[in-house]
Formats: structure tokens, sequence, C-alpha cells
């Protein structure tokens, strides 16, 4: 079965940004990075719970949240100096591109509610 384009780009993601996270100095891995880790399995696990669910609206609302939480402590990293620029940028990316499918998604749930 052919997975959802944001279920595979959020797994790149995890598959992108753990390894960095835990490359960081233990200050840092054990506070925001470990809250970016937890908080980027949430997403994954809670994205694979919505497309199965049967009423997925609230679920996906709850996801932007997390997303846009995930947003603001990756510019943590950058603004405390744990991350260069050229990764947090892609990240970045990533993140922008998962929430315009997610805002999509709502969209789409909205219209059959």
């Amino acid at each position: 079965m052919k997975e959802l384009s944001i279920i595979q780009k959020t797994y790149d993601l995890v598959k992108y940004y753990v390894p960095i996270i835990e490359r960081f100095p233990k200050v840092h891995k054990f506070t925001v990075g470990d809250r970016i880790i937890n908080q980027l399995y949430d997403l994954l696990e809670g994205l694979i719970k919505a497309k199965y669910a049967n009423k997925k609206l609230n679920h996906l609302i709850n996801l932007n949240v997390q997303l846009d939480i995930l947003r603001h402590q990756t510019r943590l990293l950058l603004d405390f100096q744990l991350i260069a620029l050229k990764r947090y940028q892609y990240i970045s990316q990533q993140i922008d591109a998962i929430g315009i499918e997610l805002g999509g998604w709502i969209k789409k749930q909205r219209q059959k509610e």
C-alpha cells in the first residue's frame, strides 16, 4: 500500500532530524533535543492514527498545533546556535511542506463536515 505523502514526508524528517539532535551537547540533548524528538515521533504517530480515524478533523487540528510547536522549537535551535543555518533552512522547508499538506487535509475535512 502506498503511504500518504504527508506521512512519508514526516517519516523522512524524523530520519534526517533525529541523528542531528542526538549529536547535541548533553545539556541540550536532554532538554530541547528530547522534546523535539518526542514531538517528531508524536507527529508521525498522530498522522498515521488520523489516516484511519473516522472523524479526522480534531486529530488534524491537534497535529497542526504540534507542527507549529515543532516549528518554534526548531527556530530555538538556530537561536541557540545548535544547528547551522543551512540545516535550519532545510528542516524549515520540510516542516512547511508538511504544514501545507496538513492544511489541505484539514480544509478537505471541514468541507466534509
